[in-house]
């Protein structure tokens, strides 16, 4: 299905960035999927050829490319010709904005030209073991100091959380208030700050998840994103942008397990025929490529909503919520069709399987999703009850 939203720069883009990920990723993959991490110099390459932070001010060394189209054509070829767990949007447009736009102008001059080049990989700390969707349950604390605050906790299943070199650690500092949470900057070689192990993980082979600890960590005040009271409304404002990035991976992993199946149904036979002239695999195919298509036009919609300005939470969640459903089901209807190929590492569709299965848990889980929708819609639990 031709999609209308990009242009003849657009385009150019794609292909540079084809050929980059071809090139410099593709050729990795598996060796990092052997190791459990990705290379840093994967983000030292993209820095090079001006893919992180492209949002950024041309005086931090960054692009000034406002247009989200741009992030959104990079995912679909990271997915295509690289790999799901190379976390470059992550880094780029999940963590790198918080600095851009909370973080104080000493704070901008020092570090994002160092995110940019990739010399500093960046990360988010949210997830607790007793919160992760709910924010409001964070136990994490960062108390004054002076100028400084001192952070204490843990958190877990941190992305980039092995390569990272800054993250952005929510910490609650009014104990007695839910959402009286501030963020941090934390920068690797700040005494108390250590890492666990590179957790095993069912999917994302590739991709360094970890814990982190903060053993009265003090972080100086120019490390401080905002209001140090008012994080948590500064993750909300942010949120909806996460889920429309996992709505454009989710949609473009799809796209490509689509693709590979129609190669593989096509080429493979049984009973003296291809897999591809049965009549389920026509309607299973025919049923795939018209939900894609559905869901691919939403996504693309939700874009153009998000560069006006007018992208709700709740058609975030929308979006979220919707593609990587479709998403799961793509993947299960690709692998049946691969019969017991499917179930070997060897073959692509085996690992995005396992890959795929994350995307209906992180950036909030399916089920949060359904209930941000329900209330936007009025269907409030509590306003019902009461």
């Amino acid at each position: 299905m031709k999609r209308l939203i990009f242009d003849e720069d657009h385009d150019m883009f794609r292909d540079s960035v084809r050929k980059f990920m071809q090139a410099e990723v593709g050729p990795h993959v598996e060796r990092w999927r052997e190791q459990g991490i990705c290379d840093k110099d994967a983000f030292l390459k993209a820095g090079e050829q001006g893919l992180l932070c492209m949002w950024a001010d041309e005086k931090y060394g960054g692009l000034g490319i406002q247009d989200f189209r741009f992030e959104q054509i990079l995912i679909e070829e990271t997915m295509r010709h690289g790999d799901l767990a190379l976390f470059l949007t992550l880094h780029s447009r999940l963590v790198g904005p918080y600095i851009g736009h909370l973080g104080s102008e000493a704070l901008k001059q020092r570090l994002l030209p160092k995110c940019i080049s990739g010399e500093t990989i960046l990360g988010v700390a949210m997830t607790e073991s007793g919160a992760g969707s709910d924010l409001a349950g964070i136990k994490s604390r960062a108390a004054r100091d002076g100028d400084d605050w001192i952070v204490n906790g843990s958190k877990t299943y941190i992305s980039n959380g092995i390569n990272g070199g800054a993250f952005v650690v929510a910490a609650r500092t009014v104990p007695e208030k839910s959402h009286g949470i501030g963020l941090f900057v934390v920068e690797e070689g700040m005494e108390g700050f250590s890492r666990g192990r590179n957790l095993s993980k069912m999917g994302l082979k590739a991709q360094d998840t970890a814990e982190l600890f903060f053993e009265n960590v003090r972080v100086p005040a120019e490390n401080v994103l905002g209001d140090p009271e008012r994080g948590f409304y500064s993750l909300m404002h942010f949120l909806a942008e996460e889920r429309l990035i996992s709505a454009c991976q989710a949609v473009a992993h799809g796209q490509i397990a689509f693709d590979i199946t129609m190669d593989y149904i096509l080429e493979r036979k049984a009973f003296g025929r291809p897999i591809a002239a049965f009549q389920n695999s026509r309607f299973k195919m025919a049923e795939m490529r018209t939900a894609l298509d559905v869901t691919q036009t939403f996504i693309d919609q939700c874009v153009m909503m998000h560069l006006d300005g007018e992208l709700s939470a709740d058609v975030a969640a929308e979006a979220k919520y919707y593609a990587t459903e479709v998403e799961s089901r793509v993947m299960d209807e690709c692998v049946q069709l691969h019969g017991g190929a499917g179930y070997m590492s060897e073959y692509r569709i085996s690992h995005m399987f396992t890959d795929a299965r994350v995307s209906r848990i992180y950036a909030g889980s399916t089920e949060i999703m359904k209930e941000i929708i329900a209330r936007s819609i009025g269907l409030d639990e509590r306003k019902l009850m009461s």
